[in-house]
């Protein structure tokens, strides 16, 4: 495929137009020095600036015409047409070896497995088991012991690790599985609402080989699961209009089950379009 400049240019500014919409709030609060314990999450702990989400790419294989000032960008290789550029998946696979193994490796591996959804979001109250202190300076809604009692009477069941090295200590002998750094494809599952998030973490690492709408659709996706895993936190959230999901009862199970439903299945879309993005036609070939 290739696309006209007037096309392309029209692609990419409607992308910055909505990019500049998605990252606004977050924006003006950096600009007034105030943090916000659910949004900043999206900018902190994934650590990537708005204007890294405002950068338009097509997508691997689709050429830019008379796109020469774009020569020189990292995995983008000339086109067949006159100053054409094109994103290029085998100089990325040639220059970023282990990281595109990976990225394959999680896409597919979590696709392949049935969703769980039997956690309950107890990953956040894990993280301030019987602490002294909080990663957020936010009060509890049930108090400490509170707090303690529900993980004590639950078992935890969390499978993304970057969710379980943050348990405390005492946390942690409670989880069902013992998570590795090594071990995290293994366990990886599309029910989980980290799983879900990461979308997004893949289709920036992946950075001109996926398309700009997708990675803004994958950033929504992480932004609405954002809100229900700190909905259903231990964390007194009021103060930021935020509802808490009480999944400490039985009302609070079912929503909660029910929205991580919703979630599962449209990451399933985006994980299948991250895929045929960036690997379709190989894909293609494998299942021929």
């Amino acid at each position: 495929m290739i696309l006209s400049r007037a096309e392309w240019q029209r692609r990419e500014a409607a992308h910055q137009e909505r990019a500049d919409s998605l990252t606004a709030e977050h924006r003006a609060r950096s600009a007034r020095g105030e943090k916000h314990p659910v949004w900043d999450f999206l900018f902190t702990y994934y650590s990537y600036k708005p204007s890294q989400l405002r950068r338009w790419h097509p997508g691997a294989g689709v050429e830019l015409e008379d796109a020469a000032e774009r020569a020189s960008w990292r995995w983008y290789s000339p086109g067949v047409s006159a100053g054409g550029a094109v994103p290029d998946a085998e100089a990325f696979a040639r220059e970023k070896p282990e990281l595109a193994a990976l990225v394959e490796r999680m896409l597919t591996r979590t696709a392949s497995r049935p969703g769980q959804f039997g956690c309950f979001g107890l990953h956040e109250w894990a993280m301030v088991y019987r602490a002294d202190e909080h990663r957020h300076a936010v009060p509890l809604r049930l108090g400490q012991a509170g707090t303690d009692a529900v993980v004590e009477r639950h078992e935890l069941r969390c499978t993304h690790f970057d969710a379980f090295r943050f348990f405390t200590a005492e946390a942690v002998p409670l989880n069902r599985a013992s998570l590795t750094r090594d071990e995290q494809p293994l366990f990886e599952q599309p029910g989980c609402l980290h799983a879900g998030m990461d979308l997004y973490k893949w289709a920036l690492k992946l950075g001109p080989l996926v398309p700009g709408e997708l990675l803004l659709d994958a950033f929504e996706h992480a932004r609405e699961i954002r809100l229900l895993d700190m909905q259903a936190a231990p964390y007194d959230l009021s103060a930021w209009g935020v509802v808490p999901v009480r999944i400490e009862t039985a009302e609070g199970k079912a929503e909660y089950v029910r929205r991580q439903r919703v979630f599962a299945e449209r990451g399933a879309t985006l994980r299948a379009a991250l895929l045929e993005a960036w690997r379709g036609a190989d894909l293609r070939t494998a299942s021929a």
